[in-house]
């Protein structure tokens, strides 16, 4: 079996569809002609056979997908659409049409759970093909795009897998058929006249959007040209002037990406170029994309009392001035707690060494391991005796976070990482959002952060930025997850329906409009999230952000906004602190200014 190894790093993906991608090639669409083509492709597209409603593809976590391509010239496209939902692994079937015979391809695939089959005309008269779905349709799911003539369908009688066929032969027939499989488009049409008994006049099945959708500006009411040119100039503004060595920008609005692009490199000084699907350390996104939405969902469960103390969680504060602190104080950052701990300036000689083993298990970075339990002995107990000073006034802190995340893995008897990991991350097809990520992707894909020469003496690289959520292994409440621009658009998709996503609800919608409305008295807080700011000289998070909005951004150079007024979800990441920490992204205020020229964008119009 070969497999297309550029599978997730094709930006080229989107230079079949997107002008704006960082890697666009020459393209016989774009623009309006883009929206009227994919208008025509919706009108000629139906779904068959999908009694059991395969379609849209659901349960995406442990489910191993393949894709399998023989002489569509629209493969490349199609496979690279598959892969901003779920992973899914390429195969060339000509492989298995020569030498190799057909039946070895059953064996090749025998761990794959689905198998998304691009076929044409030619594939449909080749009954060596049609008996392959035939034996693996009994056995797992089976997607079958065919894109070609009507006369073909026929071919097509005893097969039960859902068929996605589309009658216009086109590139973006193919894009809009991948993108069905996952719901990021509805299919709309049923069949207008018969072909055989089996698909006869006014049948076919109706699907919903239920994902992001990936396409053109101008599918969203906005002049691409208006879009690219204002937001091409500030981030290479922002590398000229080396406020960050590169940024990866992504706009999606009425649940479409319509902007999704990569500028510069990893760092000044190397060949690496940014590509829309590196990882970044997104910094204190990690209190509303990871801790704030486990507490989200155990307060759906009834689990989590926001008006609940933290000495009515955790037995080890009851003796403590932070035992009346409630969770809702914690996460609306007025408990009084301070900003942060002491770090490394506490860490002693005998606290770490350079090797791993039983008593120094904790990994901070290469060469850098720290001893058994030195959270439990020395952080925790900092924490807890730290001052409360200004109860009832508005002081961010660290601190408050990563004691939402002892309380929250309290309740779960599960570490941080694992529970949004498995009820977020991977059921929404985010392939790239986590904690510890080079226990998962090379460092190549990852943009460095500091070359942190006084502390852990090395460039980091895929080890967390923050020095608390460093010393306390890479996990913590407050700091620590890494993810792609495609991952983090996804969750806040998620947020701005109201919680559902993929057909699944994974918050209330009640919780979710109250968490991320303003709850506080003395500041524009939410409940963990951050918020526009009243004070209008503040412009915060832009100048022309609705008072809807809400979100969060990253000391490393990072933000999500998410404004519900205008349907829209903004990413920015970059890694601004390589190779040491400076404020020119903030002084050149490069992130509202993109945001704001969303904003003119689509005020603009076509």
């Amino acid at each position: 079996m070969r497999k297309n190894k550029r599978g997730l790093y094709l930006t080229a993906l989107f230079g079949l569809i997107l002008v704006h991608s960082a890697c666009a090639q020459p393209q016989p669409f774009t623009g309006k002609a883009y929206v009227n083509e994919q208008r025509s492709a919706e009108q000629a597209t139906v779904l068959l056979n999908n009694e059991k409603n395969i379609i849209p593809l659901r349960n995406l976590d442990n489910n191993r997908i393949a894709s399998i391509h023989f002489s569509t010239a629209y493969a490349v496209g199609f496979d690279s659409l598959l892969n901003k939902y779920a992973k899914v692994d390429v195969i060339n079937g000509n492989d298995y049409m020569g030498a190799k015979p057909l039946d070895m391809l059953v064996q090749d695939t025998k761990f794959y759970q689905t198998l998304i089959l691009q076929l044409t005309d030619a594939e449909l008269s080749n009954p060596q093909i049609i008996q392959f779905i035939k034996n693996n349709q009994k056995m797992k799911d089976v997607v079958i795009s065919f894109i070609g003539n009507s006369a073909s369908l026929v071919q097509l009688n005893d097969i039960t897998a859902p068929v996605i066929w589309s009658a216009r032969v086109s590139p973006v027939s193919a894009l809009f058929s991948a993108q069905a499989i996952f719901g990021g488009v509805s299919i709309t049409q049923r069949l207008t006249k018969s072909y055989s008994p089996k698909y006869a006049a006014n049948t076919g099945f109706i699907t919903s959007k239920v994902r992001l959708q990936y396409t053109v500006p101008e599918d969203a009411g906005i002049n691409a040209d208006n879009l690219n040119s204002a937001i091409d100039a500030i981030a290479r503004e922002a590398i000229a002037q080396r406020a960050t060595p590169g940024c990866v920008v992504l706009v999606a609005k009425d649940g479409k990406v319509i902007f999704n692009k990569a500028y510069g490199y990893h760092m000044y000084d190397n060949g690496i170029q940014d590509k829309i699907t590196d990882i970044f350390d997104v910094a204190s996104m990690t209190k509303i994309s990871a801790t704030t939405m486990e507490a989200m969902q155990l307060y759906d469960q009834g689990k989590l009392n926001l008006d609940s103390t933290i000495g009515s969680y955790m037995p080890i504060a009851r003796n403590t001035n932070k035992k009346t602190l409630s969770v809702r104080e914690i996460l609306e950052h007025q408990a009084g707690l301070i900003p942060d701990i002491k770090t490394f300036e506490v860490v002693k000689p005998t606290d770490h060494t350079v090797d791993s083993s039983a008593a120094f298990p904790t990994k901070v970075n290469e060469g850098y391991y720290l001893r058994r339990n030195y959270f439990e002995d020395v952080m925790l107990p900092a924490m807890l005796t730290s001052p409360v000073k200004t109860r009832g006034q508005y002081v961010y802190s660290d601190v408050g976070l990563i004691f939402a995340q002892q309380i929250v893995e309290t309740i779960t008897s599960t570490p941080l990482n694992l529970y949004v990991q498995k009820k977020f991350y991977d059921p929404l097809g985010m392939q790239t959002a986590g904690f510890l990520p080079l226990m998962r992707f090379p460092a190549v894909r990852i943009a460095p952060t500091e070359d942190d020469r006084k502390d852990r003496k090395a460039l980091l690289d895929g080890y967390v930025h923050d020095p608390t959520a460093a010393l306390m292994g890479g996990v913590a409440g407050h700091a620590g997850l890494f993810a792609s621009a495609n991952d983090i658009a996804i969750l806040y998709q998620m947020m701005l329906n109201r919680g559902t996503y993929g057909g699944v609800q994974y918050i209330k919608p009640e919780t979710v409009d109250l968490w991320t409305s303003k709850q506080s008295a003395v500041s524009r807080r939410g409940i963990g999230f951050d918020r526009w700011d009243p004070i209008a000289d503040r412009h915060y998070p832009s100048k022309l952000a609705s008072d809807q909005t809400y979100g969060h951004t990253g000391f490393t150079g990072t933000c999500i906004w998410v404004d519900p007024k205008y349907n829209l979800v903004y990413v920015f990441l970059s890694n601004r602190v390589y190779p040491n920490v400076g404020n020119k992204l903030g002084s050149l205020n490069i992130r509202p200014r993109i945001q704001d020229a969303v904003y003119e964008a689509i005020q603009k119009g076509m």
